[in-house]
């Protein structure tokens, strides 16, 4: 185990993160079977994950720009964060003769969030190679292609590669404090993230459920007017759980990746003889996957229901400051005040819904 000291958080791990961005690999000769294990071992768990995800991003970019199909990091959404996750529970392994128990249970979760969203993710058609978020269409359109090239460019390939491996550097926290028991703080983490992963489940298949419906009953109608209710609008609103959170399954989402962090904090505590709820221990350089995502997933979302309202035009503002994820104060920080970065013409829309 490596030695840390009492500021952890904010000096030494400091430290071990930019050691992990000394990129040339010591000299192997790879020929041999068993110098690929030693090479593996003897690297950082995270600089060997750094190196894995520039080749990553490097390949998709390439493969986004050829086939003009940006949604290369989408179809592996919910693979690359399960591989990283082995990745340093395996590398303990090999490195110390035997599983870290913490490791290993934040790892069997998020096996088990990867497993159920790749599932959902091919029986909506995502894995086909045309498939692609139609949102990037839409910023195609809107920005041109010079502008959605140096979009593609920084942010939807190199950075949301990146962002993937950093949503999973808690296990790198924990990985390296040694703890061969569990306590209770982490059964209560493992309680919460299954939680958050049974209304993501749920939410999804209330979703799928009413999608499939939609399609079927427009297939025995001539126009969608002459449907009701939210099969009319075109997306599940006034019914299930997103009745009470237009994006349910996005608000779980967030709060399971920041579930995970928090095994990072039992970690540290549990190194250092605190309490839980110290507040100075609440944080550690690995907030930055959690955090990052959030704002993803609130700038994301707010351009789909930018797309809904133009292509529909149902929502007033005063709506879309309610229950954007679960939490009206953070809808309101969110979407108040950005009519501005509208197109012109729906910048003053205030349309009724019609049901």
């Amino acid at each position: 185990m490596k030695e840390i000291g009492t500021d952890y958080p904010y000096r030494a791990t400091l430290q071990c993160f930019l050691d992990t961005l000394k990129l040339p690999f010591p000299y192997y000769d790879l020929t041999q079977p068993n110098n690929l294990i030693d090479l593996y071992t003897s690297t950082d768990p995270f600089a060997f994950a750094m190196r894995l995800v520039s080749v990553l991003t490097l390949i998709h970019y390439v493969v986004s720009e050829i086939t003009k199909n940006y949604s290369q990091v989408d179809k592996s959404w919910s693979i690359l964060p399960v591989v990283y996750a082995w990745h340093f529970t395996l590398h303990h392994y090999f490195n110390h003769g035997y599983f870290h128990p913490r490791l290993l249970l934040a790892t069997i979760l998020i096996t088990l969030w990867g497993s159920r969203l790749t599932y959902n993710f091919a029986r909506k058609g995502g894995y086909r190679w045309s498939g692609q978020d139609y949102r990037y269409p839409y910023l195609l359109e809107k920005l041109g292609k010079t502008k959605f090239a140096l979009l593609n460019l920084t942010l939807i390939a190199p950075f949301q590669d990146f962002l993937l491996l950093f949503m999973v550097s808690p296990l790198y926290i924990i990985y390296q404090f040694d703890a061969f028991t569990l306590t209770m703080s982490d059964i209560v983490v493992t309680i919460v993230f299954l939680g958050f992963l049974l209304l993501e489940t749920v939410a999804d298949e209330q979703q799928y459920v009413f999608q499939t419906e939609k399609h079927a009953l427009l297939n025995h109608v001539e126009s969608k007017n002459q449907l009701k209710g939210d099969y009319k609008l075109g997306f599940l609103w006034h019914s299930g759980i997103f009745q009470y959170s237009r994006h349910a399954n996005f608000f779980a989402e967030q709060c399971m990746w920041w579930t995970i962090y928090l095994f990072s904090l039992v970690a540290t505590t549990q190194y250092e003889g605190k309490s839980f709820l110290t507040v100075q221990h609440w944080m550690n350089w690995s907030i930055v996957g959690p955090f990052v995502l959030t704002l993803l997933f609130q700038g994301s979302t707010w351009l789909t229901e930018v797309i809904i309202n133009e292509n529909h035009c149902i929502f007033t503002w005063s709506t879309l400051k309610q229950n954007f994820f679960l939490f009206p104060v953070c809808n309101f920080l969110i979407l108040n005040d950005n009519r501005k970065f509208l197109p012109r013409n729906i910048q003053n829309t205030r349309p009724t819904v019609r049901l």
